[in-house]
């Protein structure tokens, strides 16, 4: 199956699910409990439905009275390990402005996290990994952490895995310090995690190889261009009689 496939039907989407993401039942307000639910096995499970999680964002934008921000956020923290898919700005392009919403008992928690977690996105998509870590890691984003990734199991893992495809897009060898800082990950930590991948590790120097696949392949290519010696001559016939 393509990434394309799986992105659209999820193996692991419950035949429930599929109804309702790909009927009219999706814009049935009554199902947002079913979606949530389905939003929070993922969270717990390490799977991932986009399709599914921007239907609740749809049927949130037909019933603001729904809108729920923990949900939202969950959303948005999932998206972000999609990279180099569209799906966090899919997510945020159904959002309405809600910081003025006065039917809310407690403060929306998304106007505040909203900009971090672009910013988030953005260092994801430029492959710039330690910034990701560094701003992730920060004070500004300790109640990101502490509310909500915390419980998003394998979250850092997934983070991990999108910085892996860029450097096994990129290098053939890569050195240790410059692994780590990508993985935030260090010592027995980011030993432990190269052997787990099953690539070679020179401690001597450091250096780390990372196995071949057709992307981080330097392959010469040939192009022939088969012109015949009538094509040629009306070239040159037209050329001399532009003159």
């Amino acid at each position: 199956m393509s990434a394309t496939s799986e992105w659209v039907t999820p193996p692991t989407r419950p035949e429930l699910i599929e109804s309702l993401v790909s009927g009219v039942d999706r814009y049935n307000p009554s199902n947002v409990g079913i979606l949530e639910d389905y939003l929070y096995h993922q969270i717990r499970s390490r799977e991932y439905d986009c399709l599914a999680n921007l239907a609740i964002l749809k049927l949130y934008q037909f019933n603001p009275d729904l809108y729920n921000p923990d949900v939202v956020v969950n959303i948005l923290v999932k998206a972000l390990a999609s990279v180099p898919f569209p799906d966090f700005n899919l997510s945020v392009a159904l959002l309405d402005d809600r910081a003025s919403n006065a039917n809310m008992e407690e403060p929306d928690p998304l106007p505040g996290l909203l900009p971090f977690l672009n910013n988030l996105h953005s260092l994801l998509q430029q492959c710039r990994f330690p910034a990701f870590w560094a701003l992730y890691r920060s004070d500004a984003l300790e109640s990101l952490r502490d509310n909500y990734t915390v419980e998003v199991v394998g979250f850092e893992d997934s983070i991990r895995e999108v910085a892996l495809r860029a450097v096994r897009a990129t290098f053939q060898k890569i050195g240790r310090k410059r692994l780590g800082s990508y993985l935030d990950l260090e010592g027995s930590d980011l030993d432990e995690y190269v052997a787990r991948l099953g690539w070679r590790s020179d401690t001597s120097t450091g250096v780390i190889e990372v196995p071949q696949n057709p992307d981080n392949q330097i392959a010469s290519t040939v192009v022939q261009e088969d012109i015949k010696l009538p094509q040629l001559t009306k070239v040159i016939s037209h050329a001399i009689s532009a003159v």
